[in-house]
């Protein structure tokens, strides 16, 4: 038996699924949850020019540099789980962070933006 969480249509859903003999998978009930609270943004509510995008798919671990923070090129930004181990994304270049588009515990995919900075 696996347990995912599914978002559909903003609100998240626990789901398990068990896979049977002869290949058949069969679902169990679902059970709503409370939709994680939307990103914070900064208070001007403007992205920044330069994107942090998601190299791989995975689930936010961790955010290290909230809107405000002052980086250096290198400097982690948002650490995802990917495939079970801790994954650094990084600030491509010094700056400051604008927006974090992401909360901790969201699912994202290869490509889904992270953050923005200046």
């Amino acid at each position: 038996m696996k347990e995912y969480i599914i978002t559909v249509n903003g609100k998240n859903y626990d789901v398990m699924v068990e896979e049977r003999g002869g290949g058949s998978i069969v679902t169990t009930a679902t059970t709503p949850q409370p939709a994680a609270a939307a990103p914070a943004a900064d208070a001007s509510g403007d992205a920044g020019s330069i994107k942090i995008e998601a190299g791989a798919a995975g689930k936010v671990f961790r955010v290290e540099a909230p809107v405000g923070t002052q980086v250096k090129k290198g400097q982690t930004v948002v650490v995802l789980e990917v495939m079970k181990m801790e994954t650094p994304v990084v600030a491509p270049k010094d700056g400051v962070i604008v927006s974090i588009e992401v909360s901790e515990g969201q699912a994202v995919e290869s490509g889904a933006l992270l953050a923005t900075m200046n």
